[in-house]
């Protein structure tokens, strides 16, 4: 079973995947279709005006390369990632704990010290690619607050289910949550 949507002016079939069963979802994803990240990356610019905020971050992974390619349209020379795991390089890391529809329990995100101090009182433009119940949302923000940055904008490609509802987001399109069946779920 796929979903077709339209998003940034192209056409893909996301198949439908199982969360629980009752619950399903249309998988976006941009890995690998550079045609889709740059068209998507375009149009997220859109929805804010550049002097809003002074850097963008997101959470790993599938919003790198969308973050990335923001990046580079826009000029900036840096942006933010939330690392789903402390590594070696990041001395002194802050951590906040997130709960994803997509991931089985509950998951941390770290932001090194060193990049955590450039975000102090800096605008910051949240991005995901897909925003749902908001839980990675809500992590990002954490993370952003402890560093000391200012969350001046969320975006994302899709707002998924009751996320669209949402009036603190900016996003391209809507993505329905689905049905065991296929049917989308009202």
């Amino acid at each position: 079973m796929t979903y077709s949507l339209e998003v940034a002016g192209l056409k893909r079939e996301l198949p439908i995947c199982k969360v629980t069963d009752d619950l399903y979802i249309g998988a976006f994803i941009c890995f690998g279709d550079a045609e889709l990240t740059v068209a998507c990356a375009r149009e997220l610019l859109k929805l804010v005006p550049a002097d809003s905020y002074d850097y963008m971050f997101t959470a790993e992974a599938k919003s790198i390369p969308l973050i990335h390619e923001m990046a580079r349209q826009s000029g900036a020379k840096k942006y933010f990632l939330a690392r789903k795991s402390s590594k070696v390089y990041m001395k002194d890391s802050i951590c906040v704990e997130d709960q994803s529809i997509t991931t089985a329990g509950l998951q941390r995100l770290y932001l090194g010290r060193d990049d955590a101090a450039l975000l102090h009182g800096k605008r910051i433009l949240l991005m995901d690619d897909v925003i749902s119940t908001g839980g990675s949302l809500k992590a990002m923000e954490a993370l952003v607050e402890k560093a000391g940055g200012i969350v001046t904008g969320r975006i994302a490609v899709l707002a998924e289910g009751a996320a669209a509802k949402r009036t603190d987001i900016k996003f391209l399109e809507k993505l329905p949550v689905f049905n065991a069946d296929g049917t989308i779920k009202e």
